[in-house]
Parts: structure tokens; sequence; C-alpha cells
């Protein structure tokens, strides 16, 4: 699945009246992995990642898209600091 905040999913896949803020922990429980697009466009610093973990199940899968300034280089291998950031976010 490819992220959780999808507005057409608000009357399809949510239920009812399903405040946005329980829409991750409600994702989480019917798919096995998530994968995390916003990390495409920016960094989260620990605490997100630490909530995001709470929210899900044991055994439960996110998969981080690579953030845009490691992966639209036309060298990739001068991404290296952006990656470290990227790994250390």
């Amino acid at each position: 699945m490819g992220g959780w905040t999808f507005e057409p999913w608000d009357t399809s896949f949510y239920p009812d009246k399903l405040s946005k803020a329980k829409q991750l922990n409600y994702a989480t429980r019917q798919v096995s992995s998530i994968e995390v697009n916003g990390t495409y466009y920016s960094s989260f610093k620990e605490p997100t990642f630490v909530k995001w973990a709470n929210e899900a199940p044991d055994g439960f899968v996110y998969s981080l898209k690579g953030n845009r300034f490691v992966t639209n280089r036309r060298v990739l291998g001068e991404a290296g600091e952006s990656m470290t950031r990227f790994l250390g976010s």
C-alpha cells in the first residue's frame, strides 16, 4: 500500500467517520506493509518514526521511499552525504 493519506480512500477504504488521526492505526491492521512516500519529499525526526512504529502491530513493515536528494542525481555516486542524512533521520 502506498501511503495511508489518500483522499479518495476516505470514502472507499476507511470506515465512515474515521478521523484522520486514526487512519494510520486502521490501515496497519488491514495490510502488512505501507510505503511512506513523504520521505521522498522531506526528512522526518525520530519522534515521527517512533509514533508510526507505535501505531502498527508487531511485524508490520514500513518501506521508506528514498529521498529525492539521493535518488534524483545524474551521478548517483555523489549522493553519499545526502544518503547519510537520509539514513540518519
